[in-house]
């Protein structure tokens, strides 16, 4: 078997294609292996922060994936005002793993307002398992609580019905 010399490319000067337009940067590499690197950068910023940061893929200069930063936000990883991405933080934040200061959306979320399989709230969380003040879910922890096993204060469950917690879901829908 004869094997052909392989040329280390470390050093090569990595070769983007790069679109201007009129709104913002586009940066894209193709990988030998057929996958794509893509980064989006617009030109319009907000306290240091570009409007838009989107991110795909791995960096051909670190072969690991690029964080999204920005006022929006969105890549495999994100942080931002709105930020989407399979794990991202920021005011409003949605994926998988969703850290939001004032709301988040995912299989597991934060925030003010959460929603989500877990649920972790400051005032509302709805979700298999919620917690919150108003805990809304399978299992629930807070002060108002609704759902199939309650923990709280004032709990409606399968369990047991407090008259607060009843008069307070019941207003929320009247």
């Amino acid at each position: 078997m004869e094997y052909e010399e392989q040329r280390n490319v470390l050093f090569d000067e990595i070769q983007y294609k790069i679109d201007e337009t009129a709104v913002g940067l586009w940066r894209r590499f193709l990988h030998a292996n057929g996958e794509l690197f893509e980064e989006f950068t617009s030109h319009a910023s907000l306290f240091g922060w570009p409007l838009l940061h989107y991110t795909r893929g791995k960096s051909p200069e670190t072969g690991k994936r690029v964080v999204a930063r920005g006022v929006v936000a969105v890549g495999r990883f994100a942080v931002g005002g709105l930020a989407i991405g399979q794990a991202s933080l920021g005011i409003v934040a949605v994926g998988q793993l969703a850290v939001g200061l004032m709301f988040g959306l995912g299989q597991m979320s934060t925030g003010l307002l959460a929603l989500g399989q877990v649920a972790i709230a400051a005032l509302l969380g709805m979700g298999q398992l919620a917690t919150g003040y108003i805990a809304i879910g399978q299992v629930g922890i807070g002060t108002y609580v609704l759902a199939q096993y309650g923990i709280g204060r004032y709990v409606w469950d399968m369990r047991t019905a407090a008259p607060p917690a009843v008069q307070f879901f019941q207003s929320l829908v009247r």
